[in-house]
């Protein structure tokens, strides 16, 4: 495939994800940004606000985890080339506190299959440091 056709098919991909991320009222809730998407990767970042911080002040782990979730679903679902995918099961170990102005998920596929695609997140801070990783079980559908 040349440099052009790859810059279009990852276009349509982005597009894709992005209609569906734009249609997530939760996400608009938070303030997420689809930063990033290509085959099998997928970056999500929200911003600290007061509203979405715990009594500590950090960004709350709600929010950490959500986005990794939903870093997972559309990596996973970059995969297929068409229909919708759901989360079966995640696992999210909280590393340390989200202290930090961003938290920013970054998901990749580890194994893509016919009904289940296993996906993994790293969320950091704009330190670049760990703050969560997530293993996630995605459902593809229709």
């Amino acid at each position: 495939m040349g440099q052009e056709n790859r810059k279009e098919a990852n276009r349509a991909l982005y597009d894709r994800i992005k209609e569906s991320f734009d249609r997530q009222t939760f996400l608009q809730l938070i303030g997420a940004k689809l930063e990033s998407v290509e085959p099998g990767k997928v970056v999500i970042s929200c911003e600290r606000r007061k509203d979405l911080s715990q009594q500590h002040g950090f960004i709350h782990a709600g929010v950490v985890s959500s986005i990794a979730d939903v870093a997972c679903g559309y990596a996973a679902m970059s995969m297929k080339s068409e229909g919708d995918v759901l989360a079966v099961e995640y696992k999210i170990n909280l590393i340390r506190p989200a202290a930090t102005d961003k938290v920013t998920a970054t998901a990749t596929v580890i194994k893509a299959g016919r009904t289940l695609t296993i996906a993994e997140a790293s969320v950091t801070g704009t330190d670049g440091k760990l703050i969560a990783k997530m293993q996630s079980t995605v459902m593809s559908g229709k």
